[in-house]
């Protein structure tokens, strides 16, 4: 029987054994816990149901990740008992002669470790690559998502911002006046005839019209004004820092363009125009400013069309 070790070599022995099963806690169990919270929590909650390719691809490379980390604590567990069994061999003073009669406890023991170092490396290198298609994910989402944003205030045949956009942008240039009584208008325009335009040429055709007159609209605007498609063939323009007299020249110039313009199907067009500001008129809401500028807008229709016409009280120009 071999002799028993000293109690401070035992002590040692035991002290390996507890921080080997620390180790395999540290680099197993709690990456598992933090990674499966992270994709439950932060990642999958961003993916859209309609993307697939994500919505499966995502759990399957971690549950790969997973199998790798499991693998690599296994091989960790592994080598902490062959570790464990040489310090009871130490402990025990086992002589040179008798490790090396005991199958080549050594050379096993730096196959394993080469082992462990080959899986800790392979699986480093897994991390490394989750992490980078991680945060390119990440990255997608944030591009996806301010894209969902711009397209959600966007609207599709021209590209101006929609009504819904609009809207949110009067309200708040009316509570800026409210505050600082700058001045602000609101021009609303109508093509006279569209109709025969897309009964004649087909709805195509019709488009590409609405987006001749987009482009009208932000040539001849100011960077800081909301051009929008308010619906049909119908557009709003919200004109900060205007008051009815520039908003009232700001609506005869694009008349102007607009019966002139060469439109690719041969037809002439013309658009009819309602004007509406404060402080000029009196408007208590976004609501009401903007019923004033459609009145007005009906007002150059009955009164012939390819026209301005202002709020209270309505004025042609010819």
């Amino acid at each position: 029987m071999p002799e028993e070790g000293s109690p401070d070599t035992q002590l040692a022995a035991r002290r390996l054994r507890q921080r080997i099963l620390l180790a395999l806690i540290v680099s197993s169990v709690l990456p598992l816990l933090v990674l499966a919270y992270v994709t439950h929590s932060y990642v999958l909650p961003n993916l859209r149901p309609t993307d697939t390719a994500r919505v499966f691809g995502l759990p399957t490379l971690v549950f790969f990740t997973m199998l790798a980390v499991v693998v690599g604590a296994w091989v960790i567990r592994d080598l902490g008992r062959v570790l464990a069994r040489m310090a009871e061999l130490m402990a025990r003073r086992v002589s040179p002669d008798k490790l090396e009669s005991g199958g080549d406890a050594v050379g096993t023991l730096m196959q394993s470790f080469t082992k462990v170092l080959g899986t800790i490396e392979h699986q480093t290198t897994e991390i490394n690559s989750f992490a980078t298609r991680l945060d390119a994910a990440y990255k997608e989402l944030e591009r996806t998502n301010a894209k969902l944003k711009e397209f959600s205030f966007k609207d599709e045949v021209t590209g101006l911002y929609n009504r819904r956009f609009f809207g949110i942008r009067l309200e708040e240039e009316i509570s800026r006046f409210r505050r600082f009584n700058h001045p602000v208008s609101v021009v609303l325009l109508d093509l006279d005839g569209f109709k025969s335009v897309n009964d004649e040429f087909g709805h195509a055709v019709g488009d590409e019209t609405l987006r001749d007159i987009a482009q009208i609209l932000v040539k001849h605007s100011r960077g800081i004004n909301v051009v929008s498609r308010y619906g049909g063939d119908e557009f709003a323009v919200l004109l900060v820092e205007t008051s009815k007299a520039g908003a009232r020249l700001y609506a005869d110039r694009i008349r102007q363009v607009v019966s002139t313009y060469p439109f690719a199907h041969g037809k002439r067009l013309t658009a009819s125009f309602g004007v509406a500001s404060l402080p000029d008129d009196e408007a208590v809401t976004a609501e009401d400013l903007f019923r004033l500028a459609d009145d007005a807008l009906y007002a150059a229709k009955r009164a012939g069309k390819n026209q301005v016409a202002v709020a209270a009280p309505a004025e042609k120009v010819d």
